[in-house]
């Protein structure tokens, strides 16, 4: 069987890069819809692992019926599995990135509620733009090596600031404690599954063979961990009536399927920035129909646009020393 890949280190068009930062924040609306269900279900429940598990197998049983009746699904299944096999082809730790979605659910079970949701996405965040820039600067995306420029550091940085002033007016009394790090390391996780990811897409051709791949791997992780939860705490609470409790699987995948599929354009770091522009505009729209919206946050979602912006500056001397027009 030939493995037929998608040429890896091409630079995108200044139009799809621009398409791509667009789609990202798409993305990032759904995974802020996506976040609120899947909390909801959580609260219901009483168990964010149970919401977890409900949310990722939800996703996976979708997507293992769409591969199954997509030949160019099953083809990605088939070119993945020899292209593992080989001796100098993708290697398995690359297929594991819906290890760190389960961590990410794992982390929220663990530590949200202890630190609160303000400081707890601000340790994401931080997590994420970190691994972002050296998750590009090393190629570890289907994007190949992009450098570490002052224009992509500074649009990080501001991109947490950003963050943190959205979150600022819920920061009040909350005291930080060694458990920052579980969602730290979720962020980093993130900019690596989203790596990752779009290497998997890469040898498939496949962004629904990817996203299979996934949620599968999530579903393991969480359903494990789920395991060891019954044997500690017993079965959650009787599962509630309202359908639309369960579709953040669905939304998911959407937002993984759109995230393998943009990250050749965007990079992880980009990829990474639109999809929190695109969280807090969501998160915005969804507060306002509820108890209304912070001043702070509206200023902060401003500014993580600009950070966008900031990141997105053409890189002129990389691409002079490929011989690329500026």
């Amino acid at each position: 069987m030939t493995v037929t890949r998608e040429r890896t280190g091409v630079q995108p068009s200044k139009g799809q890069r621009a398409l791509g930062m667009a789609g990202a924040a798409l993305v990032g609306v759904l995974l802020a819809l996506q976040s609120r269900l899947n909390g909801a279900l959580g609260a219901r429940l009483d168990d964010g692992l149970a919401a977890g598990v409900i949310s990722f197998g939800g996703g996976f049983v979708v997507l293992a019926v769409c591969t199954a009746a997509i030949p160019s699904a099953r083809r990605g299944v088939a070119l993945l599995v020899t292209e593992v096999r080989g001796p100098d082809g993708l290697r398995a730790w690359q297929c594991l990135g819906g290890v760190c979605g389960g961590y990410l659910v794992f982390s929220q079970g663990m530590a949200a509620s202890a630190l609160g949701v303000a400081l707890f996405t601000v340790a994401v965040v931080a997590g994420q733009v970190s691994s972002g820039l050296v998750v590009d600067r090393f190629g570890l995306g289907p994007g190949g090596p992009q450098r570490v420029t002052v224009a992509r550091m500074a649009g990080a940085a501001l991109a947490v600031v950003a963050v943190v002033l959205s979150v600022s007016a819920q920061l009040g009394g909350v005291h930080g404690s060694w458990l920052v790090v579980l969602p730290a390391l979720a962020g980093i996780g993130l900019g690596w599954q989203a790596a990752v990811n779009g290497r998997v897409k890469q040898v498939a051709g496949s962004a629904v063979t990817a996203a299979t791949l996934n949620f599968a791997v999530g579903t393991i992780s969480l359903g494990l961990a789920f395991v060891l939860e019954l044997l500690v705490r017993g079965a959650p609470r009787a599962f509630p009536p309202q359908p639309w409790l369960y579709v953040g699987g669905l939304l998911g995948i959407f937002v993984i399927g759109g995230s393998v599929a943009l990250v050749r354009y965007t990079g992880v770091l980009l990829l990474s920035l639109g999809m929190i522009a695109g969280q807090l505009v969501g998160a915005l729209l969804l507060d306002v129909f509820g108890p209304g919206v912070a001043t702070s946050t509206v200023v902060g979602v401003l500014l993580t646009l600009v950070a966008v912006g900031v990141a997105a500056l053409p890189d002129r001397a990389g691409r002079a020393a490929r011989g690329l027009p500026r």
